[in-house]
């Protein structure tokens, strides 16, 4: 009887996971097997590719700066530092994870266009955020703050304490115990989750189209450019998407080079 429940629930698992995983591989086969090398090529002739890609790049690059500049100061201060400060700053910046993309473009709008909380005093200033190509970082940092903050607060609580306290007992200041041991030791798990948090940033779409609009060579992403394309071209869509699933190969690549074995960084739940 054990040997037969056994084997039912041995069964369910592989049934389990080749439904799953045939369900998440079947709309990436679709792109490449709908799609003939002509089809391709032309796609990526189409005006909206290098202007899109050259955008992305960009803004994901420097939405990424901002993400890892201060992530790392705030996820060093949570995980040196635990207490209710700690934990409530942690919560903040889980934030916009559970917050749809829409909702998080709207709410930049009215924190930071014309007439928004603090927009209205960078007007003044004769300062324009909305509808511009910072708006589009600030819309990245803002959805891919969360999976890089969370890798690096789990990468500085795994640190060796007793190394943290040798290098204070030797006389390293508190911020060159940052930055000549901490980072260092960290620095894999650190690096999955930018890359983690520059995947999102490349892949972000609702926050950019309601805060920075849908303007080629100026707000206009490669998701975005994707949306316009399916609009009149359906293969330069395809072409886009599948330039988009190139690079998401070539990050899952890194990732499970960065962390063999593991979880990717970002998945893990907090507390956990």
């Amino acid at each position: 009887m054990r040997l037969r429940a056994a084997s039912a629930w041995g069964a369910a698992q592989l049934f389990a996971s080749a439904l799953l995983g045939l369900f998440l591989l079947l709309p990436v086969v679709a792109l490449f097997a709908g799609s003939s090398w002509d089809d391709f090529s032309s796609g990526l002739r189409n005006p909206l590719l290098l202007p899109a890609l050259r955008l992305s790049l960009l803004t994901t690059g420097s939405s990424l700066a901002l993400v890892v500049g201060l992530g790392s100061l705030v996820a060093w201060r949570v995980a040196r530092n635990p207490g209710r400060a700690s934990r409530w700053m942690e919560a903040i910046t889980q934030l916009p994870a559970v917050i749809p993309p829409a909702v998080a473009g709207v709410g930049l709008l009215l924190a930071f266009g014309r007439r928004g909380l603090f927009g209205g005093w960078l007007d003044r200033h004769g300062i324009a955020l909305a509808f511009t190509t910072p708006a589009v970082i600030l819309a990245e940092a803002f959805v891919s703050a969360p999976f890089f903050v969370q890798a690096a607060i789990a990468a500085f609580r795994r640190l060796d304490e007793n190394l943290l306290v040798v290098a204070r007992t030797l006389g390293a200041s508190p911020f060159r115990t940052f930055a000549r041991v901490g980072l260092p030791l960290a620095a894999p798990g650190l690096a999955a989750g930018a890359a983690m948090s520059w995947a999102r940033a490349v892949g972000e779409f609702g926050a950019t189209l309601f805060f920075a609009g849908n303007m080629t060579g100026r707000t206009q992403t490669m998701p975005l450019a994707i949306y316009t394309a399916m609009e009149s071209d359906l293969h330069a869509a395809q072409a886009l998407s599948l330039v988009m699933v190139l690079l998401a190969f070539a990050l899952l690549f890194i990732l499970r080079r960065l962390a063999p074995g593991g979880a990717l960084p970002g998945t893990e739940l907090p507390g956990a």
